[in-house]
């Protein structure tokens, strides 16, 4: 069942502990998920092609608001989360109440932080942090054509 891949960060810091004890390489990917389209399926397959284990960290409701503005998250963060942990592609999902994920980056130690390809290596934020404990950015997905904030926008301007 998803909903027992989402996991609180002390749980999902045991069980990628655990990943890593079996030489497991973890690959984190995180983003808001607020209507899932073809772009986030395609990013995180790509995640996921990049390790053994793919964990994905969903922005608060609380935080999705603060980037995103009024009127959003359109769905919990707790329907989010277990939406995307029904994907095929993905192992474990946490959520994360901070800006960035630079304290789950700095918690798990992924081998690699993906991001999508609306980011270049250069211009992810936590890129730094990422290097600072021998891990790597990569970019993967499709083009960045795909967007949640383009698609409710689409729909307004439909009614």
């Amino acid at each position: 069942m998803a909903s027992e891949r989402v996991l609180n960060q002390l749980e999902l810091l045991r069980r990628v502990n655990e990943a890593r004890m079996r030489s497991k390489r973890v690959v984190l990917a995180n983003g808001c998920f607020d209507i899932l389209h073809a772009g986030h399926v395609r990013y995180l397959k790509g995640s996921k092609a990049l390790g053994d284990l793919l964990v994905v960290a969903v922005n608060s409701d609380e935080q999705v608001r603060k980037q995103k503005g009024a009127g959003r998250p359109l769905m919990s963060q707790d329907h989010r989360a277990e939406i995307v942990a029904s994907l095929e592609a993905v192992d474990f999902v946490t959520i994360f109440e901070e800006p960035t994920v630079r304290e789950l980056l700095l918690a798990l130690r992924p081998d690699i932080h993906a991001k999508g390809t609306d980011y270049t290596e250069d211009t992810v934020p936590e890129r730094d942090v990422v290097r600072s404990f021998g891990g790597r950015v990569a970019i993967v997905g499709d083009p960045k054509d795909h967007s949640s904030s383009q698609m409710i926008e689409a729909a307004s301007r439909k009614q």
